[in-house]
């Protein structure tokens, strides 16, 4: 089958599709026309018209025979993610459980099953962990991965590679920056919470420069790297149309609230030094800290921009807290 035929007759197996990024890619494929089948660990209700088949524990014994057939191209989700409290005794091998021997043991059925193309939802994290303003990263960089997390994902992509000269399955490798809107977890649906109740934040100097990504434009781009033939083999880094200060965000998200951003100076030197007694440094280098991607490749070679602004995209998340709070 060609992978640009109508969607009409193509059919997509989507991983973690009950999660955040997977019920919004579950829809949008849905409303363009795809067949779509979504791979969950547990029975879980999908989007009306996505194909649920439940797979269990993802590693590398994992089955995917029924999830597998006739399957046209898969874009693999579900992960092991970075968490803060971490409870394993071995946190890389629990990583590698999951986002490398599952990943590798689901594209080598995939390749079996004849699956044309398999799009990885890897992260920015691959290529580190911060950078400076003036150097944004890219596909082509150097890895860096800095911690579990990231090196499993790293390691995930460099046995998708073997794969694919070993088996002709077409690869797409996306490498995301945070992720945003609604249903996030993590720190993004926190900062809301914080600026909504008024909460005063020590940002007011924060001239770092940040990438994010709406979800609604990763569904956009995932999408675009599922069909395309120029993406077979490639890497890309994707984010919204613009980088921000911590502090310019913080402003946005405020304007998407309807509320007054309220944010005051305090040393960012003694702020890491608090945050690291409490345990909290990583998320102090998420405020303070510079990470910035160079899309330019995806928009180039695969002819995509993202289809939302960040304020479409930050109105969108408010819009959703909003709903919860009521």
């Amino acid at each position: 089958m060609n992978i640009t035929s109508s969607p009409g007759s193509r059919l997509a197996l989507i991983t973690g599709a009950n999660g955040f990024a997977g019920r919004s890619l579950c829809a949008e494929m849905l409303r363009r026309g795809w067949q779509v089948r979504g791979a969950v660990r547990s029975p879980d209700r999908l989007p009306e018209g996505v194909e649920v088949v439940a797979v269990g524990e993802i590693d590398g014994d994992t089955d995917w025979t029924d999830a597998l057939r006739g399957v046209d191209v898969v874009v693999h989700l579900a992960a092991r993610v970075h968490v803060m409290k971490e409870n394993a005794a071995d946190p890389l091998a629990e990583f590698l459980r999951v986002n490398l021997h599952g990943t590798e043991n689901l594209a080598r059925q995939a390749a079996r099953a004849g699956v044309k193309r398999f799009v990885y939802v890897s992260s920015i994290g691959v290529n580190g962990k911060l950078n400076n303003k003036s150097s944004p990263f890219t596909g082509a960089d150097d890895p860096h991965p800095h911690n579990a997390y990231s090196d499993s994902k790293w390691q995930a992509e460099q046995a998708l590679h073997r794969i694919s000269q070993q088996t002709g399955l077409q690869v797409v490798i996306v490498r995301p920056p945070l992720v945003y809107g609604p249903t996030a977890k993590g720190n993004f649906p926190r900062l809301l919470a914080a600026i909504d109740k008024g909460f005063p934040l020590p940002l007011k100097r924060a001239n770092n420069l940040r990438s994010l990504v709406y979800v609604g434009n990763l569904v956009d781009a995932l999408i675009a790297c599922a069909t395309h033939p120029a993406a077979a083999g490639q890497t890309y880094l994707v984010r919204d149309g613009e980088d921000v200060t911590t502090a310019t965000l913080v402003e946005k998200i405020a304007g998407a609230l309807g509320r007054n951003g309220r944010s005051f100076y305090f040393p960012p030197g003694l702020l890491r030094a608090a945050a690291a007694l409490l345990g909290r440094a990583e998320q102090v280098d998420s405020l303070f800290g510079s990470l910035r991607v160079n899309d330019e490749k995806i928009r180039s070679e695969l002819s995509w921009t993202p289809p939302y602004s960040m304020e479409q995209g930050l109105r969108a998340t408010a819009d959703w807290y909003r709903s919860r709070q009521s």
